[in-house]
């Protein structure tokens, strides 16, 4: 499903960024910056993206660069599951959003179901860790892990936030459209097979 041509670009912005933090001599320096603006050109050039937004994605990344981290709550009520209809493109995603600093895997899946549903989410379990080059139809500039956290509801309200326009749960055969670069329908099945089946064995890419 990967688009090779990005794969490398990634890698070359990576070893560029690596380059970047801990090389002293300032002709290394100097090549490393000229990497990294061949990443920035080459993924400018066939995404048809500005060279400035680009440039400005990469900048944000400091130090050693890294895959970033999703966090994804699975949030079973009478056998149907948890979703937030997303305002930014107006589909379906199980509630969730990128790791923060200073919080646990499960605090993050905590802190985004209550944010984005009013619901109150405890007793958690890891049941996946999708590397989302894998699983994703389109290729993404950044790599992403995808980690799914099952948790159950005990206590709050339904209450819609800023970034969503609806909230419902949906059973195994009216799954809604779907924010595909949030959750795939492949994900989403797999997440059912754990409700039928809590001792499945864990999914790690």
């Amino acid at each position: 499903m990967t688009v090779k041509w990005i794969d490398w670009v990634k890698q070359i912005q990576s070893i560029a960024q690596a380059g970047l933090t801990y090389s002293k001599d300032v002709y290394d320096i100097e090549r490393f910056q000229q990497l990294r603006d061949l990443s920035i050109s080459m993924m400018s050039h066939y995404t048809k993206t500005d060279w400035e937004v680009v440039e400005n994605l990469f900048a944000s990344e400091t130090g050693y660069q890294t895959p970033k981290v999703d966090i994804r709550a699975v949030v079973f009520q009478n056998e149907k599951l948890l979703f937030v209809k997303e305002k930014s493109d107006r589909k379906w995603a199980l509630p969730g959003g990128w790791a923060d600093i200073g919080y646990t895997p499960t605090e993050v899946a905590a802190k985004e179901v209550l944010e984005e549903t009013g619901y109150k989410v405890d007793h958690f379990r890891l049941l996946a860790i999708f590397d989302k080059e894998k699983h994703q139809p389109s290729p993404s500039a950044t790599h992403v892990y995808k980690v799914f956290i099952g948790c159950e509801i005990v206590g709050g309200e339904k209450k819609l936030s800023i970034e969503t326009e609806d909230i419902d749960f949906f059973s195994e055969h009216e799954i809604p459209d779907l924010s595909i670069a949030r959750n795939t329908e492949e994900q989403i099945k797999e997440m059912f097979a754990y409700m039928k089946d809590p001792q499945k064995e864990k999914i790690i890419d």
